[in-house]
C-alpha cells in the first residue's frame, strides 16, 4: 500500500502513502479539472477580486455615512481619499510581494483581507474605524490588481492580451453597476450593505482561485528578500505625490508643496537604496528595456486623457448643459458598452498581431472623439455628444487590454508582478495628474473670460450667459488637452517593437533546451543591477551561445 497517486488541476501533483489515506472534500479543487477549466477559472478569480477594488458603490453612499456617523465633510472627502492614497502608494510593493511569496498566494491573502476590511467597514461604529477600514481596504486591492494581471500573465502567456480584455470587461461592467447599486442599497437598506456585498464576492475569488491552482506549472514566486525599507520609502514618495496631486486641486499647489518635496525626497532616496540593495525591490534594469519604459510612458499620458476627459465631460453636462446626474451617467453607457464588448476581441487580436498598431491607432481615435465633445453647447445628441462618446469608447477598447498585456510582457516573467506594480502606479498617478493639471486649465481659462469673480466654473445651479460662455470655453480648453495628451501617448507607443508573445513562444520552446550563463542583473552577485558592463555581457553571451527570454 505504499503507493503514490496524483492529482490535481493540469500539472499539479501530489503525492500520499496509501496507508496514510485522510478522508478528504469533495471540493478539494483538484481532481479531474483539466489545464483548460483551471485557466477559466483563474480568469473568474481575478475578475470577482479586482472587481472589489474598482468597485465605486462607496461614492454614492458617502453623503448618507457622514449623516449616520456625524462626518463632516472634509471627513468625507477622506473615507475615498485614504483609500485611494493606500491604493497609489502600495501598487510596487504589492507586486514585488507576489514576485517573491507567490502570485496566486498574495492574490488570496489580498482578497481574504479585502473581506475583513469590509467587515469592519460594515460595523464601523465611528469615523475612526471606518477610515482604518477603507486603508486597510486599499492595502488588500493593491494586491489584488497587481495579483490578478501578474497572474494572468503567468496563467495565460501568450494569450494573455485576450484574458485581460476579459477581466477588463469584466471588472468594467461590476465598476459600472457599482452606482446605481449603492445608490440602491443606501435608500432601500443600509450603507453598510455596500461593505458586506464585497464578503460573498472575496469568498468566490479565494475559492475559485485555490481551485484554478494546477492552472499553470510554471514558478510563480521568485527566491529573493524583500527590501523592507524600499518598500516603505516608494510607498511614502508615492503616498505623498497622491496626496499632493488629490489636494493640490483645491488647496492650490503652492498651499500643498510640502507634500511634492517630501514625495521627491523619499523617492530619492528609493532610487538611491535600490541601486544599492542585493534584491532591489525594483529592478531598474528594467527601464532599460525601450518598450517598457515606453508602455509605461504611454500608460501615463492615455490614461491621464482618459480620466480628465470623463471627470469634465460629466461636469459640463450637468452644470451647463442641463441634464441631471442620472441621465449624464446614462450617457457615458454607450462608450462603456462599446468598450465591454470590444476590447476582449482587441485584446484577442494584439496577441496575434502585436500591441503597437492598438497602441497607436487607439488613443488617436480616442482624441478624435473627444474633439468632437468641443461641439457640445446643448441637449442635441447627435450634434457631437453621441457620436464623439462611441468614437471615445472604441478607442479606448483597442488599447485597455493591449496596453497593460504590453507592459506585462515586456518584463520578464520572474518580474511580472513588479510590472504590474508600476504600470498600475503609472496609470492611477496618471489620472490624479490630470485631473488636477485638467482642474487648473479649466480655472485659468475661465478666469480669462469672465469679470465676476464670484463665479465659479462648471458649477451647478449657475445659468447666467457669462458663467455659460466662461465655462464652455473652459471645457473645450480642457478637451483640447485632454485630447493632446492622448495623443503624445500615442507617440510614445509609435516607438514599441516587441513582436507578438504568440509569435515568440515558439522560439522561446526551441531554445529552452540550450544551455546558457547569463549574467542576470538581478542575481545576488551583481547588486549594482544598473551598470552591468555591455562588453561584459556580449563576452558573457558569446561564451554561452544562443540566447533564451524569460526561460
Amino acid at each position: 500500500m505504499g503507493g503514490r497517486a496524483r492529482f490535481g488541476c493540469g500539472g499539479g501533483t501530489a503525492a500520499y502513502q496509501c496507508n496514510s489515506l485522510k478522508p478528504r472534500l469533495a471540493l478539494t479543487g483538484g481532481d479531474g479539472l483539466s489545464e483548460e477549466t483551471c485557466r477559466r477559472l483563474t480568469l473568474i478569480a481575478t475578475v470577482l477580486g479586482s472587481s472589489m477594488a474598482y468597485v465605486t458603490a462607496i461614492n454614492v453612499a458617502v453623503p448618507a455615512i457622514g449623516v449616520d456617523l456625524d462626518i463632516d465633510l472634509g471627513g468625507q472627502q477622506w473615507i475615498v481619499l485614504s483609500y485611494s492614497l493606500a491604493l497609489a502608494s502600495l501598487y510596487l510593493v504589492a507586486g514585488a510581494l507576489g514576485d517573491r511569496l507567490g502570485r496566486r498566494k498574495m492574490f488570496m491573502v489580498g482578497a481574504s483581507a479585502f473581506a475583513v476590511a469590509s467587515a469592519l467597514g460594515g460595523i464601523a461604529p465611528n469615523a475612526a474605524v471606518l477610515l482604518v477600514a477603507r486603508v486597510l481596504q486599499g492595502a488588500a486591492g493593491a494586491l489584488l490588481t497587481t495579483g490578478s494581471l501578474s497572474l494572468l500573465r503567468s496563467t495565460f502567456a501568450e494569450e494573455s492580451g485576450r484574458a485581460i480584455g476579459i477581466w477588463t470587461a469584466g471588472t468594467g461592467a461590476v465598476s459600472l453597476a457599482g452606482p446605481p447599486l449603492g445608490g440602491a442599497l443606501v435608500e432601500w437598506a443600509s450603507w453598510r450593505w455596500i461593505f458586506y456585498l464585497n464578503l460573498p464576492l472575496a469568498f468566490g475569488a479565494v475559492y475559485l482561485a485555490w481551485l484554478g491552482r494546477g492552472a499553470s506549472s510554471r514558478r510563480e514566486e521568485t527566491p529573493a528578500r524583500l527590501d523592507v525599507l524600499g518598500a516603505a520609502l516608494v510607498a511614502l514618495g508615492l503616498g505623498f505625490v497622491t496626496y499632493g496631486l488629490v489636494q493640490g486641486g483645491e488647496q492650490g499647489f503652492a498651499a500643498i508643496a510640502w507634500a511634492f518635496a517630501l514625495g521627491a525626497v523619499a523617492l530619492a532616496a528609493f532610487v538611491a537604496r535600490e541601486l544599492r540593495a542585493r534584491d532591489p525591490l525594483l529592478p531598474f534594469f528594467l527601464f532599460r528595456d525601450h518598450d517598457f519604459t515606453l508602455v509605461n510612458v504611454a500608460t501615463l499620458l492615455i490614461y491621464s486623457a482618459l480620466a480628465g476627459s470623463t471627470f469634465f465631460l460629466v461636469l459640463f453636462l450637468q452644470s451647463v448643459v442641463g441634464y441631471t446626474p442620472f441621465e449624464s451617467g446614462l450617457l457615458l453607457l454607450p462608450s462603456t458598452v462599446v468598450m465591454l464588448a470590444l476590447a476582449p476581441r482587441f485584446g484577442r487580436l494584439a496577441d496575434r498581431l502585436g500591441a503597437r498598431l492598438f497602441l497607436v491607432a487607439g488613443p488617436l481615435v480616442m482624441a478624435s472623439g473627444m474633439l468632437l465633445w468641443l461641439r457640445v453647447d446643448d441637449r442635441a445628441l447627435w450634434d457631437g455628444l453621441l457620436p464623439g462618446l462611441l468614437l471615445y469608447g472604441l478607442g479606448l477598447s483597442m488599447i485597455v487590454a493591449p496596453i497593460t498585456a504590453a507592459a506585462m510582457t515586456s518584463a520578464p516573467e520572474r518580474y511580472s508582478g513588479v510590472a504590474a506594480g508600476v504600470n498600475s502606479t503609472f496609470s492611477r498617478l496618471g489620472s490624479l495628474f490630470a485631473i488636477a493639471v485638467l482642474g487648473l486649465v479649466v480655472s485659468l481659462v475661465f478666469a480669462a473670460r469672465t469679470d465676476d469673480p464670484d463665479l465659479v466654473p462648471l458649477a451647478l445651479g449657475e445659468d447666467s450667459p457669462e458663467f455659460v460662455a466662461g465655462s464652455t470655453d473652459a471645457f473645450r480648453a480642457a478637451m483640447i488637452v485632454a485630447a493632446a495628451l492622448a495623443v503624445g501617448g500615442s507617440a510614445a507607443a509609435f516607438g514599441y517593437s516587441r513582436r507578438p508573445e504568440a509569435g515568440l513562444a515558439k522560439e522561446r520552446a526551441e531554445a529552452a533546451a540550450v544551455p546558457r550563463v547569463r549574467l542576470d542583473p538581478a542575481a545576488p552577485d551583481c547588486p549594482s543591477a544598473w551598470f552591468v558592463h555591455p562588453q561584459r555581457q556580449e563576452l558573457a553571451d558569446l561564451q554561452a551561445g544562443p540566447a533564451t527570454t524569460d526561460r
